[in-house]
């Protein structure tokens, strides 16, 4: 052996041992999961949830404040924007509509009830102008009984109920609406004060989707309410004794005919077409084929507003749990994934959007309307109230329907240190699957998980505040769905369905 050799073989001896890539590689993950921290979770659900935010109500000038913020936290991160334009604000259409009191009555022999005064309008009033009888409903109100015959076609519909009964119910409107009737007004005994709180209520604007089918109108037959003093006024020269037909609440069902007597409904809307937000930044994936798939992390920023002050005078539904907690859960997931020294192969999408509170509206202009392939999107991730509950436990929904669930189960092992378990769901009966953003994603085949930490007393009530946030729980959770994004952003193959349940689940095949 040369001298040579000897002194290169010396020289290896002392060299360290170098961790393999691998290992290399994890240790970047996970000095990339540490910087979300309890510290930046609890500050930046502070912002969103604070008073000056006014409960994110959509749309809401709060809701705007919101978006902005989140998108110039994108920003500074160094995402790109993600919506048509480049960057990172997505609108979507919505209407603004109110009754137009001044054009809007109901009208018939010799008298005009108007809207707010006399009458309130139902949700969903949409425009139109029918003229017919009136029929006058009392008893126990026996649908087979009230529209055997047809006796309600053509009509316009009044229920007298007792004072003390809760309403007709969803099943009796449906069966009065299936009988063709041209408006069904329940009679009100509401004393003034709580007529003029109703009237502030509903004939201020409502917001309704801006397209699909809320954008047609309204039911085919209009709902309202009819004060009693109002519906006297308008029958009492047809010898209707309303006095008497509201003592029949236990009585058979009967239908009076007021002969002589036609009405005409006309119900005018003010529209306005109005915008929303949603918020999408993109981390491009560091693969030259695989970058055009993308992972999406959910969750929704808005909440319920501005309601009536408490006994404490608090009017502010702060939505910190619902959702801020899910929404900074993506921030900070947004965070981890720009310091990591190379993104994951796949792209990352990370997307905050509105109007989950009114019907899941964001999520489904964002899925019917992607700005990118739809069939590109290999994952939803969707984070919505995991602020709160458990300390060591989230339920992870969905985890049966795709291979999905084999991953989280993994990757929650891999990470014994995050002291936090990814379990099913636990209330299956809640259909908890089809109440969140992440359906809109599984309606068009792409596979999800929903991360849930269950409701509490707080859940949509004044106290969902900040202060009751377990923001070292949430970090970590926050560092569980890093894990497993950078996991599916970096698998050889794309998730997979369950073929049962995309049969079952898939709307958009």
């Amino acid at each position: 052996m040369t001298n040579k050799l000897w002194r290169t073989l010396f020289a290896l001896a002392f060299v360290p041992l170098l961790p393999v890539p691998g290992a290399a590689q994890q240790q970047e993950v996970e000095q990339a999961a540490a910087t979300i921290t309890p510290d930046d979770d609890a500050w930046r659900v502070g912002v969103i949830a604070h008073d000056s935010m006014q409960g994110r109500d959509t749309p809401s000038p709060g809701l705007d404040k919101t978006a902005e913020w989140i998108a110039s936290e994108f920003r500074r991160l160094g995402l790109r924007g993600g919506a048509e334009d480049g960057g990172f604000i997505q609108r979507y259409p919505l209407r603004s509509v109110v009754v137009d009191a001044s054009t809007s009555s109901l009208t018939g022999g010799g008298v005009r009830l108007a809207f707010g005064e006399d009458l309130l309008p139902g949700r969903r009033t949409s425009d139109r102008e029918a003229t017919g009888g009136l029929a006058i409903v009392s008893g126990t109100l026996d649908m087979d009984a009230v529209i055997e015959g047809g006796a309600l076609l053509g009509k316009h519909v009044v229920i007298v109920l007792p004072e003390t009964s809760p309403g007709l119910s969803r099943a009796g409107i449906a069966a009065i609406r299936s009988a063709r009737a041209l408006s069904i007004m329940t009679v009100s005994y509401a004393p003034d004060e709580d007529w003029d709180a109703a009237r502030v209520r509903t004939m201020r604007p409502s917001v309704r989707k801006g397209w699909g089918e809320q954008q047609a109108g309204g039911a085919s037959s209009a709902s309202l309410d009819i004060r009693e003093s109002s519906l006297a006024r308008l029958v009492e020269a047809h010898g209707v004794d309303l006095s008497a037909l509201r003592l029949r609440g236990g009585a058979a069902a009967r239908v009076d005919d007021i002969a002589g007597l036609e009405l005409t409904l006309a119900i005018n809307l003010l529209d306005e077409v109005i915008t929303a937000p949603n918020v999408v930044g993109i981390l491009d994936g560091s693969d030259p084929e695989l970058k055009e798939e993308y992972v999406v992390f959910s969750g929704h920023m808005d909440h319920v507003g501005i309601g009536a002050p408490d006994e404490n005078g608090d009017s502010i539904f702060n939505g910190a749990d619902d959702d801020a907690s899910g929404t900074i859960a993506v921030v900070e997931i947004a965070e981890a994934m720009v310091s990591l020294p190379s993104p994951p192969k796949r792209s990352m999408i990370f997307l905050l959007v509105s109007g989950e509170e009114k019907g899941l509206w964001g999520s489904e202009w964002f899925a019917d309307n992607p700005t990118v392939p739809i069939e590109q999107l290999v994952a939803d991730l969707n984070t919505d109230m995991v602020g709160r509950n458990w300390t060591d436990t989230i339920v992870a929904i969905g985890k049966e329907h795709s291979d999905l669930g084999e991953t989280l189960n993994r990757v929650n092992g891999d990470h014994p240190e995050l002291r936090m378990t990814a379990i099913d769901d636990v209330w299956p009966e809640e259909r908890f699957y089809f109440r969140s953003d992440h359906y809109n994603f599984a309606r068009k085949g792409v596979p999800i998980l929903f991360f849930f930490n269950g409701t509490h007393d707080d859940y949509h009530g004044r106290d969902d505040e900040p202060d009751r946030i377990d923001a070292e729980k949430a970090a970590r959770i926050a560092r569980l769905v890093f894990f497993l994004g950078v996991d599916i952003g970096n698998a050889a193959e794309r998730p997979k369905w369950n073929p049962e349940s995309y049969a079952r689940i898939v709307s958009d095949r």
